[in-house]
């Protein structure tokens, strides 16, 4: 079999999806509204810099707006709180994100929880959450709705199937367990969730129809721990030393590529797999939201 012909490419999907958005995109334009994210960037982390860069210019390529709102690390959380409530009330406004991590000295949930469930386009509100997990929700989680798209477009059956998700973070493991698990056209599996503490995880790795690995570990996942004809979603981005000689790094992700390739049926690739439908989904969410608030 030819190496890319089982390779799930979310860059393709991505185009796909974006396609279908710049109709609605139109539509609101028409209407004098343009869909515009305001992101949150606390800190110099370079890799956080570099996603809202990434991110601001896939917007203005929609067709869409980005506004940056940057603040130094010695900030003070009252200052990041009081410009959300301000964008809360802005109605040019149709999402917030918060960049993360952020620096160890603010506290996560106080500031996200501050962002208005109306314009939670990551959906990591309390109340966005909650509806996700009812089965009715408003905002999904980028990555986790990202797969689902995939799974969809390259019509991966999840009925009745085995799913292991690795990871279980808000961002991605969890909500990533509720999507798998609700009785959605892409959904009604029976998932279980493994993480650092999971005993025998080689056990429940070679069971599944469908492995989700989003443990943050490169190479974690290796061939002989999946079934062949298995579904792999890699979603970890790692970077590593490729020549410690030449100071050159590498991107790979959870899944160990070459000795996974031959074994799974399907298998997202990194980079060009997961990694595009996350910014691909906050656009999604943005365009939603913006349709959602100008009715």
């Amino acid at each position: 079999m030819n190496q890319k012909s089982n390779l799930l490419l979310g860059k393709i999907v991505s185009s796909d999806i974006t396609q279908k958005l710049s109709s609605s995109i139109k539509d609101l334009k028409n209407k004098n509204i343009i869909p515009k994210l305001a992101a949150i960037l606390v800190g110099d982390n370079p890799a956080s810099k570099i996603y809202i860069k990434n991110k601001s210019k896939f917007f203005v390529k929609n067709g869409c707006e980005s506004e940056t709102f940057n603040f130094s690390s010695d900030s003070n959380q009252s200052e990041i709180i009081s410009c959300i409530k301000q964008l809360n009330n802005d109605d040019s406004i149709h999402g917030i994100l918060v960049q993360l991590p952020l620096p160890k000295s603010f506290d996560d949930s106080i500031i996200l929880e501050t962002i208005t469930p109306k314009k939670d386009v990551d959906g990591f509100h309390p109340y966005n959450v909650g509806k996700l997990f009812s089965g009715n929700p408003q905002f999904i989680p980028c990555t986790p709705h990202g797969i689902i798209k995939i799974l969809d477009y390259y019509k991966i059956n999840t009925s009745g199937k085995n799913c292991v998700v690795i990871g279980r973070s808000n961002i991605v493991g969890k909500p990533m367990f509720a999507l798998l698990s609700q009785k959605f056209e892409t959904g009604n599996a029976t998932v279980t969730m493994c993480h650092s503490r999971t005993n025998n995880l080689r056990h429940h790795t070679l069971n599944a129809d469908i492995v989700v690995c989003a443990i943050g570990i490169p190479n974690f996942l290796k061939g002989n721990m999946i079934k062949k004809g298995s579904v792999i979603i890699d979603v970890g981005i790692n970077r590593i030393v490729e020549n410690s000689a030449k100071k050159s790094y590498k991107i790979v992700g959870d899944v160990d590529f070459e000795s996974v390739i031959n074994i799974a049926s399907h298998l997202t690739p990194v980079p060009g797999g997961v990694g595009p439908m996350t910014i691909a989904m906050l656009l999604y969410n943005t365009v939603s939201s913006a349709k959602l608030n100008n009715t």
